[in-house]
């Protein structure tokens, strides 16, 4: 019958078979117990030479905490070296516009375009406004209302755009000078621009006419929906008006990287 083992197979097992069966198993372990001493040796030694004294299991772990850390502080050295550099450029092309006619010509041409450029700092008035996440009291569990909260790449980008188009003159964005290449990127809540990253609450300054840039702003049909998550869910949304406001100039690299097509 099915399920009972004794009523099929009857009798029990003659003794040479176990006998046969233990010889057979013996003899496998003869073989394998010195194999498996072999790898483990081998294994012992291969990471003791790759440890080199260090814990291999701990150094293998990445904090990605400490990675972005790490990264920005790299970032942040080689910024001030460019800037560095920039100026030692700067300074010798102007010493040599002092005894060269077509430096001093170039240099000529190139000023009227450094300011509408952005690589000369400029202050007046102006507005500053400030998105912020919203901080629930209670988590949040639902996708679309987590999504709601937060910050986004496209909230940042409606208000620059809205505050170009009533007349900016410059515009900043958590200090950093925006000129017609920058681009504002989110990973996740954090903004990315010019390789540094950045936590909200996030800051955009604008020089320029506030009354204008203003109802710029309160025009937007792209800031529509962020003014009624910021009344629904606690968003932060600050804007203010100064009379004295300063933009940076723009000190990162202006030439463009792109790709090209291959043979």
């Amino acid at each position: 019958m099915p399920g009972s083992s004794h009523a099929v197979r009857g009798n029990r097992p003659a003794p040479w078979r176990r006998a046969a069966s233990h010889g057979r198993h013996h003899s496998l372990w003869q073989v394998l117990v010195p194999v498996v001493a072999m790898l483990a040796g081998l294994l012992a030694a291969t990471t003791a030479h790759t440890a080199r004294g260090t814990d291999l299991r701990s150094s293998g772990r990445t904090d990605i905490t400490d990675l972005i850390r790490r990264a920005e502080a790299r970032v942040a050295a080689d910024t001030d070296q460019v800037s560095q550099l920039q100026s030692q450029v700067a300074a010798e092309t102007d010493r040599l516009a002092a005894s060269d006619a077509t430096i001093a010509g170039i240099n000529a041409s190139a000023q009227p375009l450094r300011e509408p450029a952005g690589l000369v700092a400029m202050s007046g008035p102006g507005l500053t406004l400030t998105l912020d996440d919203a901080h629930p009291t209670i988590p949040v569990t639902d996708p679309d209302e987590a999504n709601a909260i937060v910050v986004h790449q496209s909230d940042m980008q409606a208000a620059v755009n809205a505050m170009w188009a009533g007349g900016a003159e410059a515009v900043s964005v958590m200090g950093q000078r925006l000129i017609q290449t920058s681009a504002i990127r989110c990973v996740g809540n954090t903004l990315l621009l010019n390789g540094r990253v950045y936590s909200p609450p996030f800051s955009i300054v604008a020089i320029g006419p506030a009354k204008t840039m203003r109802d710029a702003l309160n025009q937007s049909m792209d800031l529509t929906q962020y003014r009624k998550d910021a009344k629904t869910y606690g968003l932060g949304y600050d804007l203010s008006e100064a009379d004295q406001l300063r933009v940076p100039a723009y000190d990162q690299p202006i030439t463009l990287s792109y790709a090209i097509a291959g043979p």
